[in-house]
């Protein structure tokens, strides 16, 4: 909770203001910048290196933003910038505007920080700004629960109120926790110099010593493990198989790193297979309990939206934030959506609401009443693909097959046939693989548990009271409002089919899954079952994605620079671009956008010989 005492920014939770009453600004760059000589660190950083922040509370985001304009302002060009905060108690959009308010020298980054703020959902949030050149991951959580599941720290910002005021940020657990999450040499600075911190940083195992502090603080903390700073230099070059959703994702977050990037699509043309819908949802099914799929799932969902304001603004052609509603149409689903709702969540991640106010956002009459995301929608995926590669680095190769991949001592050799059956070699330092099912014909991903799964939508003409639906409805199946006189409906599932020829009966199925929702589109779906020869002539899309255990995609390190990010079944548009930059940061030895426990889940290396019974529900 924000409140203001003489102009300064209080906290009626922890009875403390948020910085100095002398320049908030000012404190935050003597004792966090000046604190760990990140003027000097972030200078002589080399082309292709990564310096990474973390912080103990974000509160207004302003040691952020400082840490963002210094780094701008000394660092090299090809270094990057990773920052890693914590907050259990984020403010909301406006409360954050106003505070940043207060510093319009700083409005260039607050800028770009307020876009991304209202896509924030809770647990963990990956936004990257200066064309990927700086990334912030901010866990909304308990510090407790976020410090075990990051590492890779060079310097740490301990904020987070006065040890008095908040004195769970300050126990000896955190302090160990902070430790364990640093790289050999890593410092510390925090204004206070309170004599219980100064001890439990050394037991942690930092050196600790006093400094002048600011403003009327007399003194502070300042220190450092043992151990030599590290240098680690990202690969330069990258091979990425596979030209949808995914494989596009992973090229545009190794292009943000300035890797050279070749993308090879065996097709003619991009988004082939899965990713070739002519309209995809962006359906966040989740669960009050929060396993690690969920984690996963809730934090792609936010960057989803986030990556998408960036790649694919919204317009009447690619993409609609029309709103999802996910409705409570069976016992199970009620149960689902009623334990969610008590989570008392922000209502711009979702909320509530009964069949009344259903039906009122939907603009047609519902029986059920259910979850509204106002952030999701629908957007075209060929669309997302091309937007994704706009970076000069990144070449595409169309109508390649890949045949081999090999060893060598730099990287790995892939070997490509094209179609009048002429070979050819690519060399890179790292290759990602991001295709389908059939990947497996390849003896290095043999043995991912990976199965085909066949989907099939269905377009179906408008009709004068459909076309009242203003947002997507969700029930067993779903349907998109009209876009060029059709609907999309969707989407069957077929364990172990690869066909992709259209049929009847999946036509039907999607119709018949509307009659629940809706009686205008019971009426619609009737109308069209009843005409034989209208349920004959629909046209629709069948493709195979390829399913892996337990809905959780295959995404991270296989072998020395072998990457995937496969399997992502029915949730790809949501789950690529956080899988990308997952792959992305592990490949870089960069900061990871996923607590440490939900990418071990997600390994490929990890599952091949765990592999699970498959379900692409999840």
């Amino acid at each position: 909770m924000l409140d203001w005492q003489n102009g300064h920014l209080y906290s009626a939770r922890f009875g403390d203001v948020y910085f100095s009453r002398d320049s908030g600004l000012e404190e935050k760059r003597y004792v966090f910048l000046r604190g760990n000589r990140l003027a000097d660190r972030f200078g002589s950083l080399q082309p292709g290196t990564a310096f990474s922040i973390g912080e103990t509370g974000f509160g207004t985001g302003l040691s952020f933003l400082c840490a963002w304009q210094l780094f701008d302002a000394v660092a090299s060009p090809g270094a990057s910038l990773d920052f890693f905060s914590i907050e259990k108690y984020p403010l909301d959009e406006e409360e954050l505007s106003a505070a940043l308010a207060l510093w319009p020298q700083l409005r260039p980054y607050t800028a770009g920080l307020m876009l991304r703020w209202r896509r924030r959902v809770p647990g963990w949030n990956r936004w990257s700004f200066a064309g990927g050149r700086v990334r912030l991951t901010l866990a909304i959580e308990d510090v407790a629960e976020a410090l075990p599941e990051t590492h890779g720290i060079d310097a740490w910002f301990l904020d987070g109120f006065s040890p008095a005021r908040n004195p769970e940020m300050w126990t000896q657990q955190i302090f160990h926790c902070i430790a364990r999450a640093s790289r050999a040499g890593a410092s510390f600075a925090t204004y206070t110099c309170a004599g219980v911190v100064r001890r439990a940083l050394e037991q942690a195992g930092f050196q600790v010593r006093k400094i002048s502090g600011f403003g009327r603080k007399r003194e502070m903390l300042q220190g450092e493990l043992p151990g030599p700073f590290p240098v680690r230099p990202a690969p330069s070059t990258a091979i990425v198989i596979g030209g949808g959703v995914a494989g596009c994702a992973a090229a545009s977050a190794l292009a943000d790193r300035g890797l050279v990037v070749e993308l090879l699509e065996s097709e003619p043309f991009l988004a082939a297979g899965a990713s070739g819908n002519p309209i995809g949802i962006l359906h966040a099914r989740l669960s009050a309990g929060m396993n690690a799929l969920h984690r996963f799932v809730l934090a792609s969902y936010g960057h989803a939206l986030t990556l998408l304001d960036e790649k694919l603004p919204v317009d009447d052609v690619m993409r609609s934030e029309c709103g999802e509603l996910q409705l409570s149409f069976s016992a199970e689903e009620a149960r689902r959506i009623e334990k969610l709702a008590a989570l008392n969540w922000p209502s711009h991640v979702f909320r509530s609401v009964d069949a009344a106010e259903a039906s009122a956002l939907a603009g047609i009459e519902l029986a059920y009443g259910g979850l509204w995301f106002p952030g999701s929608g629908w957007l075209a995926p060929p669309q997302l693909c091309a937007a994704l590669l706009g970076s000069p680095l990144i070449t595409l190769y169309t109508g390649r097959t890949v045949k081999s991949l090999i060893r060598t001592g730099h990287g790995w050799c892939v070997q490509t046939e094209d179609q009048r059956e002429q070979v050819s070699s690519l060399e890179a330092e790292i290759v990602v693989v991001c295709t389908g099912y059939q990947v497996k014909s390849l003896p290095a991903l043999a043995n991912l548990p990976l199965t085909p799964v066949r989907g099939q939508l269905t377009l179906i003409p408008a009709t004068p009271a459909s076309r009242n639906l203003r947002t997507i409805v969700c029930g067993s199946g779903y349907l998109a409002p009209v876009v060029a006189g059709r609907h999309v409906a969707g989407a069957t599932h077929r364990f172990n089919d690869t066909s992709i020829n259209l049929n009847v009966p999946e036509h039907a199925e999607n119709l018949s899954r509307l009659r629940e929702i809706s009686p205008v589109l019971q009426r619609l779906s009737d109308d069209v079952i009843q005409d034989a020869r209208q349920l004959e002539q629909l046209e629709g899309r069948a493709s195979i994605r390829g399913s892996a255990p337990g809905a959780m995609p295959l995404v991270g390190k296989l072998l020395p620079g072998l990457y995937t990010s496969l399997g992502h079944g029915t949730r790809g548009l949501i789950t690529a671009g956080l899988s990308a930059e997952s792959v992305a940061a592990t490949a870089c030895a960069q900061l990871l956008p996923l607590p440490l426990s939900v990418v071990n889940a997600l390994s490929p290396a990890r599952r091949i010989s765990t592999a699970a019974p498959v379900s692409d529900k999840g």
